[in-house]
């Protein structure tokens, strides 16, 4: 059969263009699969729209393989159930309010999600994806992903808000084509199956996240990302598992590994051959009574990790990670002091991390390291960037200059100074600057002999947050004394009142003045 384009292509060697033909479809002759390709540029709203322009858009529309219903988000178009509630005064009548408040959203969302499944139990073609939000009933809930399912969906992407736990559809497990699963309860969480029958299905998914898992009858999952599970299993994902204890992740294909509020976390163990990339954010309990927590983590290929605002463990193994290039390292610490144990776990993980290129150290990390000199850090001999945050008061000092001692060629550093109302940081006066009795510049200089190398590859310091402190002045004044190779100095400074525009120029205009050991250092103002 001719299609119109040929048509207008053999119509034009005879006859010229006409205006009503330049004005014709011409982006109904293009494929299914380009037209499905913009499509997927537009909120489904609109592609359902579509369908009403002809038959043609009609079954277009009906073969779209890309269900995205995110774009008509059930869960932020509404009002939240347990913000709304919380308007209430009494225990009683906020429970009250809050439970009509869901059944009332679940029942509306139960409508909507009953829509969508009924137009793919009528679809006669497979599904690439679904992507769904709202407030259901498990029912509801379990009704669209078997259909989704039973269409070979590759990319299963669920986040729901239910009135009750429910328990994972077993009939995921039955999918050979599934290869893409992200399922998030947002109240109050789902149980997983017994962990048998998830080491027997799955195998195909390369993408998983679980976010607010109830595991208090499985607390330890040390069997279940293992060898022969999940062996095509690339990226994953675990969130707020309640219960869990104990995780064990062996995944032979593993690249991208993220573990995020697992609160009652008090063991991990990370063996991947393959694992390139690493999240581990709010993890541990800080409060646990438990004898022994540990993480133990081996992973040649590791390129980034970032452990940020975890509890510190008792024990800390980190194994043939020589391929690190990023590291960005920060602690959750409770007022009570650390054991010594704990201090030892510290300096384990930082040794453990000493091949990295660029590191970043958040500010409980330098307290940790200002409390308590046990807290050793090795040599970082491939180190070119570093970035610091902390308040920077005078008990800092001590643990910056061991991070600079570690840090023998580093070319370029980042101090985030953090404002701390309750701290109290002695202000910069120029008369005792100009005297050598300052605290803060005799402590400096005598670190000058140890800081050789590092004085030797520094070429570029950013200070943000810089005042009038003592600390922020006298650490400016000995990088420029003694940076050999020192390039440019950017001081971006915090003072943002009218009345400080005065006290910043004479700041400015003096440390303009100090002397440089490098000819080409230049002093940038921000």
């Amino acid at each position: 059969m001719e299609t119109r384009s040929a048509k207008r292509k053999k119509l034009s060697i005879n006859a010229p263009i006409t205006k009503e033909e330049e004005e014709e479809d011409r982006i109904s002759d293009l494929p299914d699969d380009v037209i499905h390709h913009i499509f997927s540029y537009l909120p489904i709203k609109s592609v359902a729209q579509t369908s009403l322009l002809s038959k043609r858009w009609n079954i277009i529309w009906r073969s779209f393989p890309d269900l995205d219903f995110t774009t008509v988000d059930a869960l932020t178009s509404t009002t939240n159930p347990a913000a709304a509630a919380l308007t209430t005064t009494t225990p009683a009548a906020l429970i009250s309010s809050l439970r009509r408040r869901v059944q009332h959203h679940v029942s509306k969302g139960a409508k909507y999600a009953d829509q969508i499944s009924t137009l793919i139990e009528k679809r006669h073609s497979d599904i690439r994806a679904v992507k769904f939000r709202a407030f259901v009933s498990f029912s509801t809930l379990n009704r669209l992903i078997r259909n989704s399912v039973k269409h070979n969906v590759q990319e299963l992407d669920v986040e729901v808000f239910t009135c009750d736990y429910f328990n994972f559809p077993r009939i995921v497990m039955n999918s050979a084509a599934l290869k893409t699963l992200r399922l998030k309860s947002w109240h109050p969480g789902f149980r997983l199956p017994p962990l048998e029958i998830m080491k027997e299905g799955l195998k195909s998914l390369s993408v998983l996240s679980l976010s607010r898992p109830i595991l208090h009858d499985s607390p330890s999952l040390i069997n279940l990302f293992t060898n022969s599970s999940f062996p095509s299993l690339k990226k994953l994902h675990l969130e707020a598992c309640f219960g869990m204890t104990h995780l064990k992740i062996e995944c032979p294909a593993l690249e991208d590994l993220c573990l995020e509020h697992n609160f009652q976390l008090h063991d991990l163990e990370i063996s991947a051959p393959k694992l390139e990339k690493l999240r581990v954010f709010s993890c541990f309990d800080a409060n646990s009574n438990s004898n022994v927590s540990r993480v133990t983590i081996e992973a040649p290929l590791l390129k980034n990790i970032v452990w940020s605002y975890n509890a510190v463990t008792q024990e800390c193994v980190l194994n043939k990670l020589t391929s690190l290039h990023e590291a960005v390292v920060g602690f959750f610490v409770p007022n009570e002091d650390l054991s010594a144990a704990k201090f030892r776990s510290v300096s384990n993980f930082l040794t453990g991390i000493s091949c990295c290129k660029s590191l970043t150290l958040e500010s409980q990390c330098i307290e940790i390291m200002s409390k308590n000199d046990r807290v050793s850090m090795c040599s970082f001999g491939k180190l070119k960037c570093l970035e610091l945050s902390t308040g920077f008061e005078k008990h800092n000092n001590s643990a910056l200059a061991g991070v600079f001692r570690s840090a023998p060629t580093v070319n370029t550093i980042t101090i985030k100074i953090l404002g701390d109302d309750k701290a109290e940081r002695r202000q910069w006066n120029k008369d005792l600057w100009q005297s050598p009795s300052s605290g803060e510049e005799r402590y400096w200089e005598s670190q000058t002999q140890y800081l050789n190398s590092f004085l030797r590859h520094l070429k570029v310091v950013r200070i943000f947050g810089f005042t009038e402190c003592a600390n922020d002045v006298s650490l400016v004044k000995f990088l420029l004394k003694h940076g050999k190779v020192l390039q440019q100095v950017f001081l971006f400074t915090s003072l943002s009142k009218p009345r400080d525009s005065l006290l910043r120029e004479k700041i400015k205009s003096h440390i303009m003045g100090f002397s440089r050991a490098s000819s080409n250092a230049n002093i940038v103002f921000q």
